[in-house]
């Protein structure tokens, strides 16, 4: 595997809410310095809205001798609007790639069915994924014309202003013509109803006869996660309906797929091990197939804050491959971007007093990296083991 990268998340926004609020250059700046020294990847993937972040990220890898897969993504948008950022995005891109050579790949989006308005009923991902049409939509396959259609205008219009290799990160629900781009690229995470074909899942990319890059892996970090592969997230969800009780009733989607997951004493259960192999074991599967590189989801998340207390810790929820502290500076705007977001989805009032319970050891610093504001987990040290392996065989 040529490419052996991890997800960097410079602030991707969902419904209003920043998943990284505060963009530290100097903090960056260390965080891709460990991400090539001690994660051992060759490549990074930058993912987020707003382009001075990704572009600053970006060059900052650059110039650490990491390959940028450079990854503006506006959610939530129409067509319109996020043809327009993509070109605004690609503009930026291309001054850097005049700089750094072909050491940037452009990404013109990623699972755009889902994270945009317009192919499939919804004005935001969460009422797509919920309407009652969507998968009837989705077996139709209805929504691939109107997905290369777009990917076609975001395509002419990219290449007129940058002139490095490009991707788009599909989804496997979505069929893509992939003619004009230089790579196949997948979002692809194993879950329970997949995993006995997740094989051949892979080794299918390769009918298109181009590189075949996985634009985000993983798994989250409690038992059960292992089951629901890319929707591991929701349980957050699930934890909060243990507090808010009566208060709400969850979306019937998630409703369902909270059931499979175990408790103990009414609990969900922290597992640093079993994310770590599940993680190997699709690198593993990947490498098996051939393909020309993978990026780990994700490196850092920091809203999703690591609590002892398993009733609090946000951190299950996470992929990433450290577990978070919360900071002084960061928690009030965590708490409230966390009511809103709870609000508009779960359509009650969050207290904050009991936000501010998920807030333990505020300031704290990590004992492996003293100056930064999180500690690796078991998964961080199980890849930089395995791409250590990798780089000294040549692989």
């Amino acid at each position: 595997m040529k490419r052996k990268g991890v997800c960097y998340d410079v602030g991707r926004v969902m419904m209003g809410n920043n998943w990284r609020p505060k963009f530290e250059p100097n903090v960056v700046q260390r965080e891709l310095e460990i991400i090539r020294k001690d994660l051992h990847c060759n490549a990074v993937r930058i993912c987020g809205l707003d382009i001075d972040r990704l572009v600053t990220a970006s060059e900052d890898a650059l110039t650490q001798g990491l390959e940028v897969w450079l990854s503006p993504e506006m959610w939530d948008k129409t067509q319109e609007e996020t043809l327009q950022y993509i070109t605004q995005a690609a503009v930026a891109a291309e001054q850097l790639r005049r700089r750094y050579s072909q050491k940037i790949v452009l990404s013109l989006g990623s699972e755009l069915t889902l994270f945009m308005q317009g192919i499939v009923e919804g004005a935001n991902f969460f009422e797509r994924m919920n309407n009652s049409s969507f998968w009837k939509t989705i077996k139709s396959g209805k929504h691939n014309k109107p997905l290369n259609a777009f990917l076609v205008k975001a395509r002419t219009a990219v290449r007129e202003v940058f002139h490095g290799p490009i991707v788009y990160f599909s989804v496997p629900l979505e069929v893509v013509d992939w003619s004009s781009f230089d790579f196949v690229g997948v979002d692809l995470y194993r879950d329970a109803r997949i995993k006995s074909m997740f094989d051949k899942m892979v080794r299918g990319y390769f009918a298109y006869n181009k590189p075949v890059v996985i634009g985000e892996f993983g798994c989250c970090t409690y038992r059960g996660a292992e089951m629901l592969g890319a929707n591991g997230f929701i349980i957050t969800f699930g934890m909060m309906a243990d507090y808010l009780g009566p208060k709400i009733t969850l979306p019937p989607l998630i409703g369902e797929m909270l059931k499979v997951i175990p408790k103990t004493n009414g609990h969900y259960i922290r597992d640093e091990v079993l994310q770590a192999r599940e993680i190997i074991e699709q690198i593993e599967a990947f490498d098996s197939a051939g393909v020309e590189g993978a990026f780990v989801f994700t490196f850092v998340s920091p809203t999703s804050i690591y609590n002892e207390d398993p009733r609090f810790d946000t951190d299950m929820g996470s992929y990433s491959l450290v577990k978070s502290y919360p900071q002084k500076d960061t928690v009030d705007e965590v708490i409230s971007q966390a009511s809103k977001q709870r609000r508009g989805f779960l359509g009650v009032d969050v207290a904050p007093e009991l936000l501010v319970k998920f807030a333990k050891d505020v300031g704290k610093h990590g004992d492996t990296y003293s100056d930064m504001p999180w500690e690796p987990k078991e998964s961080f040290r199980a890849v930089a083991e395995y791409f250590a392996k990798q780089a000294k065989t040549g692989e």
